[in-house]
Protein backbone atom coordinates (compact mmCIF):
# COMPACT_ATOMS: atom_id res chain seq x y z
CA UNK A 1 0.00 0.00 0.00
CA UNK A 2 1.25 3.11 -1.02
CA UNK A 3 1.60 6.59 1.59
CA UNK A 4 -0.85 8.99 1.41
CA UNK A 5 0.15 11.98 -0.21
CA UNK A 6 0.12 15.09 1.17
CA UNK A 7 -3.10 16.56 0.24
CA UNK A 8 -4.88 13.88 1.23
CA UNK A 9 -2.93 14.25 4.67
CA UNK A 10 -3.90 17.63 4.70
CA UNK A 11 -7.50 16.79 3.62
CA UNK A 12 -7.80 14.28 6.89
CA UNK A 13 -6.45 16.92 9.07
CA UNK A 14 -8.45 19.33 7.65
CA UNK A 15 -11.56 17.43 8.84
CA UNK A 16 -10.45 15.94 11.70
CA UNK A 17 -9.90 18.70 13.01
CA UNK A 18 -13.90 19.85 11.62
CA UNK A 19 -15.27 17.06 14.13
CA UNK A 20 -13.94 18.34 17.16
CA UNK A 21 -15.08 21.90 16.25
CA UNK A 22 -18.52 20.21 15.63
CA UNK A 23 -18.44 18.02 18.92
CA UNK A 24 -17.44 20.96 21.35
CA UNK A 25 -20.23 23.05 20.22
CA UNK A 26 -22.88 20.63 20.62
CA UNK A 27 -21.09 19.28 23.88
CA UNK A 28 -20.93 23.12 25.63
CA UNK A 29 -24.18 23.57 24.40
CA UNK A 30 -25.81 20.54 25.84
CA UNK A 31 -23.77 20.66 29.37
CA UNK A 32 -21.74 23.54 29.61
CA UNK A 33 -18.61 24.12 30.09
CA UNK A 34 -17.21 22.69 32.64
CA UNK A 35 -19.41 19.63 32.36
CA UNK A 36 -17.78 19.06 29.46
CA UNK A 37 -14.09 17.76 29.26
CA UNK A 38 -11.70 17.08 26.37
CA UNK A 39 -12.39 13.36 26.42
CA UNK A 40 -16.19 13.88 25.97
CA UNK A 41 -15.02 16.39 23.11
CA UNK A 42 -12.96 13.87 21.04
CA UNK A 43 -15.09 11.04 21.93
CA UNK A 44 -18.42 12.76 20.57
CA UNK A 45 -15.83 13.73 17.26
CA UNK A 46 -14.80 10.19 16.92
CA UNK A 47 -10.75 11.19 17.44
CA UNK A 48 -7.82 9.91 19.25
CA UNK A 49 -7.93 12.07 22.71
CA UNK A 50 -3.90 13.00 21.16
CA UNK A 51 -5.64 14.74 18.37
CA UNK A 52 -7.29 17.60 20.77
CA UNK A 53 -3.99 19.01 22.15
CA UNK A 54 -2.08 18.56 18.62
CA UNK A 55 -4.73 21.22 16.88
CA UNK A 56 -5.55 23.24 20.30
CA UNK A 57 -3.80 24.14 23.41
CA UNK A 58 -6.65 23.36 25.59
CA UNK A 59 -10.12 23.31 25.86
CA UNK A 60 -10.92 27.18 26.12
CA UNK A 61 -9.30 27.68 22.65
CA UNK A 62 -11.26 25.07 21.28
CA UNK A 63 -14.43 26.23 22.74
CA UNK A 64 -13.81 29.76 21.28
CA UNK A 65 -12.93 28.71 17.93
CA UNK A 66 -15.98 26.58 17.83
CA UNK A 67 -18.56 29.22 18.75
CA UNK A 68 -16.49 31.38 16.10
CA UNK A 69 -17.16 29.14 13.58
CA UNK A 70 -20.68 28.77 14.44
CA UNK A 71 -20.77 32.51 14.53
CA UNK A 72 -19.10 33.61 11.21
CA UNK A 73 -20.97 30.11 9.16
CA UNK A 74 -24.27 31.50 10.56
CA UNK A 75 -23.29 34.81 9.73
CA UNK A 76 -22.27 33.54 6.10
CA UNK A 77 -25.60 31.70 5.99
CA UNK A 78 -27.91 35.26 6.68
CA UNK A 79 -25.66 37.50 4.27
CA UNK A 80 -25.79 34.84 1.63
CA UNK A 81 -29.66 33.90 1.81
CA UNK A 82 -32.13 34.78 -0.59
CA UNK A 83 -33.04 37.47 -1.97
CA UNK A 84 -29.18 37.65 -2.19
CA UNK A 85 -28.36 41.55 -1.66
CA UNK A 86 -25.44 43.88 -2.22
CA UNK A 87 -27.35 46.30 -0.52
CA UNK A 88 -25.18 47.65 2.86
CA UNK A 89 -27.52 48.12 5.00
CA UNK A 90 -29.80 45.52 4.56
CA UNK A 91 -26.63 43.48 4.86
CA UNK A 92 -25.71 44.98 8.30
CA UNK A 93 -28.92 44.72 9.30
CA UNK A 94 -28.87 40.99 8.43
CA UNK A 95 -25.89 40.67 10.37
CA UNK A 96 -27.03 42.39 13.65
CA UNK A 97 -30.08 39.69 13.83
CA UNK A 98 -27.94 37.23 12.97
CA UNK A 99 -26.04 37.47 15.93
CA UNK A 100 -28.66 38.00 18.09
CA UNK A 101 -30.54 34.86 16.73
CA UNK A 102 -27.27 32.82 18.29
CA UNK A 103 -28.44 34.23 21.62
CA UNK A 104 -31.63 33.62 21.38
CA UNK A 105 -31.58 30.33 20.01
CA UNK A 106 -28.28 29.08 21.96
CA UNK A 107 -28.31 30.67 25.13
CA UNK A 108 -26.47 28.36 27.13
CA UNK A 109 -23.20 28.49 24.02
CA UNK A 110 -23.10 31.92 24.24
CA UNK A 111 -23.32 32.35 27.65
CA UNK A 112 -20.33 30.39 28.25
CA UNK A 113 -18.43 31.72 25.41
CA UNK A 114 -18.75 35.32 26.69
CA UNK A 115 -17.55 33.99 29.82
CA UNK A 116 -14.44 32.82 28.32
CA UNK A 117 -13.74 36.14 26.85
CA UNK A 118 -13.51 37.51 30.42
CA UNK A 119 -11.17 34.82 31.45
CA UNK A 120 -7.45 35.54 32.18
CA UNK A 121 -6.85 33.39 29.15
CA UNK A 122 -9.00 36.03 27.01
CA UNK A 123 -9.19 36.20 23.34
CA UNK A 124 -8.17 33.79 21.11
CA UNK A 125 -6.52 34.34 17.96
CA UNK A 126 -8.05 31.73 14.97
CA UNK A 127 -8.49 31.46 11.78
CA UNK A 128 -12.54 31.14 12.84
CA UNK A 129 -12.27 34.24 14.24
CA UNK A 130 -10.51 36.17 11.30
CA UNK A 131 -13.15 34.90 9.07
CA UNK A 132 -15.65 36.31 11.54
CA UNK A 133 -13.57 39.51 11.60
CA UNK A 134 -13.21 39.78 7.77
CA UNK A 135 -17.19 38.65 7.65
CA UNK A 136 -17.92 42.07 10.13
CA UNK A 137 -15.40 44.48 8.42
CA UNK A 138 -17.03 43.46 5.08
CA UNK A 139 -20.44 44.43 6.40
CA UNK A 140 -19.62 47.95 8.15
CA UNK A 141 -17.56 48.71 4.84
CA UNK A 142 -20.77 47.75 2.39
CA UNK A 143 -23.06 49.93 5.05
CA UNK A 144 -21.64 52.99 4.17
CA UNK A 145 -19.03 53.50 7.00
CA UNK A 146 -16.77 55.89 6.63
CA UNK A 147 -13.93 54.92 8.91
CA UNK A 148 -14.18 51.10 9.12
CA UNK A 149 -10.76 51.06 10.85
CA UNK A 150 -13.22 52.49 13.93
CA UNK A 151 -16.38 51.08 12.43
CA UNK A 152 -15.44 47.73 12.52
CA UNK A 153 -14.56 47.44 16.57
CA UNK A 154 -17.27 49.49 17.46
CA UNK A 155 -19.85 47.03 15.66
CA UNK A 156 -17.88 43.76 17.66
CA UNK A 157 -18.52 46.17 20.66
CA UNK A 158 -21.83 46.92 20.05
CA UNK A 159 -22.73 42.94 19.01
CA UNK A 160 -21.10 41.63 22.44
CA UNK A 161 -22.94 43.94 24.69
CA UNK A 162 -26.18 42.95 22.95
CA UNK A 163 -25.56 39.57 23.35
CA UNK A 164 -24.00 39.81 26.95
CA UNK A 165 -27.17 42.34 27.98
CA UNK A 166 -29.65 38.76 26.44
CA UNK A 167 -27.82 36.63 28.76
CA UNK A 168 -27.58 37.82 32.15
CA UNK A 169 -28.84 35.62 34.33
CA UNK A 170 -31.79 36.88 36.23
CA UNK A 171 -31.55 40.46 34.62
CA UNK A 172 -31.52 40.01 30.98
CA UNK A 173 -33.00 42.50 28.19
CA UNK A 174 -35.45 41.13 25.33
CA UNK A 175 -33.84 41.10 22.02
CA UNK A 176 -36.29 42.79 20.45
CA UNK A 177 -35.21 45.91 22.56
CA UNK A 178 -31.76 45.08 21.80
CA UNK A 179 -32.55 44.89 18.51
CA UNK A 180 -34.10 48.21 18.28
CA UNK A 181 -31.44 49.75 20.06
CA UNK A 182 -29.11 48.78 17.95
CA UNK A 183 -30.99 49.54 14.42
CA UNK A 184 -31.40 52.78 15.42
CA UNK A 185 -27.82 53.44 16.24
CA UNK A 186 -27.25 52.27 12.77
CA UNK A 187 -30.36 54.54 11.01
CA UNK A 188 -31.80 50.79 10.03
CA UNK A 189 -35.32 50.33 8.91
CA UNK A 190 -37.18 47.94 11.36
CA UNK A 191 -38.21 45.93 8.55
CA UNK A 192 -35.06 45.33 7.44
CA UNK A 193 -32.89 42.23 8.14
CA UNK A 194 -34.15 38.80 9.50
CA UNK A 195 -35.59 39.39 12.95
CA UNK A 196 -36.33 35.97 14.61
CA UNK A 197 -40.01 34.87 15.34
CA UNK A 198 -41.58 32.09 17.06
CA UNK A 199 -39.70 29.18 19.01
CA UNK A 200 -36.26 29.40 18.92
CA UNK A 201 -34.85 27.17 16.04
CA UNK A 202 -32.29 25.26 17.31
CA UNK A 203 -31.54 22.96 14.32
CA UNK A 204 -28.77 20.50 13.58
CA UNK A 205 -25.44 22.32 13.71
CA UNK A 206 -23.42 20.17 11.21
CA UNK A 207 -24.31 22.20 8.07
CA UNK A 208 -21.64 24.74 9.69
CA UNK A 209 -19.41 22.41 9.93
CA UNK A 210 -17.34 20.24 7.02
CA UNK A 211 -18.20 17.09 8.19
CA UNK A 212 -18.40 14.98 4.98
CA UNK A 213 -17.06 11.67 3.99
CA UNK A 214 -13.43 11.39 4.11
CA UNK A 215 -11.35 11.09 1.41
CA UNK A 216 -10.42 7.37 0.41
CA UNK A 217 -6.58 6.54 2.06
CA UNK A 218 -5.69 3.70 0.41
CA UNK A 219 -3.53 5.27 -1.89
CA UNK A 220 -2.93 4.50 -5.41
Amino acid sequence: MSPRSASVNEELRRRSRERLLQAAVELVDERGFEATTLGDIADRAGSARGLVSYYFTGKRQLVQSAVHRLMHRTLEEALEREPRTEDGRERLARAIDAILGLARERPVLMRQHMAGLLHEEGFVQCPEQRRLSELLGDTIARSGAEDVTAGYPMLRALLMGAVYAALVPGVPMPIPVLRAELFERYGLAGELGLPPSGDPCRGDLSRFFATERQPDDRGE
